[in-house]
This record gives C-alpha cells, structure tokens and sequence, in this order.
C-alpha cells in the first residue's frame, strides 16, 4: 500500500475528520490536503494537532478541484457538511450536504480513486421504518436528514460510480475535539461542563409516556471507532455500500449520565428540565443502528461500551485537559 498517495479530507478540522487526519498520521499517511471552513468557532486548534500538506476552504477547493488531477488520488474522504439538525436554511443545507456532495463524488469517478462520505442517522427520522441500512422509505424529522437522505438515494441510483463508494450513517458520536461545536456537541461535554461548573447534570423531561425523563434512547459509538470502521474502509476498496455506524445497543441519557459521574468518581445528580419547544416535534426519541451489513463487509473489531468510551473521553481528554 503506497501511503505517499494524496488522501482528501472535508471537514478535516472538525470533530470527526480531525480524529480521522490523527489516526492517518499515525498510520503513516502524511499527504493530505484538508479542506475546511474555519470561522470564530476555535476549530483551527484542532489542525495544530495534525500533520497535513495543504488546507483549503471548502470554496477555494471545489473552484480549483480540476488543479489537483495531476496528482494519484488515493481517496476522498467527505465529512464536510452544516451538521446542524436545528439549521432552518433549507437552501444552504442542500448546496452544502448534497450538491457540493455530488460534485466529488463526479470528482471521484473521473480521477478514479474512492469516496467515502458521512451520512447520518437523522435520516430516519422517528425510526418508524427502521434502523437499517439497507431501507429507502425513510422520512426523516428535519432538512439536515432529509439533505443527507437526499444523497443516498442519488448516490444508490446513479448510473456511474468510483471505484468505490461508502456513505456512512454515524449515530450519536462523542468523543475528543469537538469542542467547537457549541449546542451540537455531545451530551457527553455538555454533561461534563455542567458537572464541573454546577455539580449536576441537566436532561430532557419525557413527552412521551412510554418513555420516563431521561430515558430517550440513543447509539452512542465513540468517535475513535467510527474512525476504526472509516480506516477499514480505506483499506478494503472492494466493499462499497451505505451502512451503520452505531455500536448496536441503544442507552438512555440517565445512562449516559451515570457513566460520566462514574468516570469523574462522583454521586450521580441529574436534574430534569423541559425539552425546548423548537427541537420538541422533531426529537428523536430512539436509535439504534443495525450493523448487521457492517459485519457481513468484514468489519470485526468490537465497539467500547458506553462507560469505557466515556471513561477514556473523561479521564483522558476533558479532566486531562480541564475543558
């Protein structure tokens, strides 16, 4: 495996790319242009961690994408995209998550080399349908899952594709570098903050009787295996598809909770508060991804439990780093 070829990541100074550019570096992959916008979020702290040949804005680098047909494209690895469920421009959601998604994927089939892109559970919606990832009759809640929706399907029906091609539907990821993503980051660092500035953690009150305060459910997968299963990915380019990202097992928030006053070796204090009105009718109240096809491509590797994830999370990053 030649590791001098270029590797392209979007969204390579956000949460999940920069996790992804560090476990490249540490696999010895060195030429990669990461392509991004950086605004007044903090998120260009995360490219000092990481070592790369070139960056682009996300503008200047689709303006100048023929530029780079000179060199050996390994892969292309497309995170970048508005990530914000609660985002009401439905113009800039599909521009940013679908169309500039559709010029690299052309990108890709022309120059040959494989595409692998972050889909995102909030496709399905209120999971009437499902969790898997082969089901097409989804509705999802929001535009940010319909915009991604949007290009699964043109991806699943388009007559030409690369060589490879991989969409991803990550669950709720947690994990270190995230720290610039304000009210979209994971319950794990609101929940974190909260403990270290009030003693207790806040959640959501139920609105649904079958469900008791705190007890929505979600697949929480730490983002250093999502990063594991993208790697897996780069290294088989003979199995394409759209699959799961998720650990398989649904926990509550109150779960969530605890396991986060376990890591700080503290009683668990949860105090519950109304859900806010703007996310009420579009919240989800459960996931949980079937990886059943993510088996059957080879994928092997076990997922960290919740309290293990959280517990390196913690210990390792937040109290480490006092964020």
């Amino acid at each position: 495996m030649n590791k001098n070829e270029l590797i392209i990541v979007t969204g390579g100074a956000g949460f999940i790319g920069s996790n992804l550019v560090s476990a490249l570096n540490k696999g010895g992959y060195k030429n990669i242009i990461i392509v991004d916008h950086l605004t007044d979020s903090g998120k260009w702290e995360n490219l000092r961690e990481l070592s790369y040949s070139e960056y682009y804005d996300r503008e200047d680098f689709l303006k100048n994408i023929e530029s780079f047909k000179k060199e050996k494209i390994k892969a292309i690895f497309h995170l970048g995209a508005c990530s914000a469920t609660t985002e009401k421009d439905e113009n800039y959601l599909l521009y940013n998550n679908t169309k500039y998604s559709k010029a690299l994927f052309d990108f890709c089939i022309h120059e040959d080399c494989q595409f692998i892109y972050a889909s995102s559970a909030a496709t399905y919606g209120d999971g009437a349908s499902g969790y898997k990832d082969t089901e097409e009759n989804l509705k999802p809640l929001n535009c940010y899952g319909y915009s991604k929706h949007l290009f699964d399907g043109w991806v699943k029906n388009s007559d030409k594709k690369p060589k490879q091609w991989v969409g991803l539907k990550f669950f709720n990821v947690y994990g270190p570098y995230e720290y610039h993503k304000g009210r979209m980051s994971s319950m794990v660092l609101h929940g974190y903050r909260q403990i270290f500035n009030e003693g207790l953690m806040t959640l959501f009150k139920s609105h649904k009787k079958e469900y008791v305060d705190g007890g929505q459910k979600r697949d929480f997968v730490y983002v250093k295996d999502v990063v594991k299963v993208m790697v897996f990915f780069l290294n088989n380019p003979d199995k394409s598809g759209i699959y799961n990202v998720g650990t398989g097992m649904s926990q509550s928030f109150n779960e969530l909770a605890e396991a986060i006053f376990h890591a700080l070796e503290k009683p668990a204090s949860i105090r519950y508060i109304d859900m806010p009105e703007d996310i009420r009718n579009t919240y989800q109240y459960f996931t949980e991804a079937d990886i059943s096809n993510l088996r059957e491509a080879g994928y092997k590797e076990s997922f960290q439990s919740l309290k293990e994830g959280v517990s390196d999370y913690v210990k390792g990053y937040l109290v480490k780093n006092k964020q």
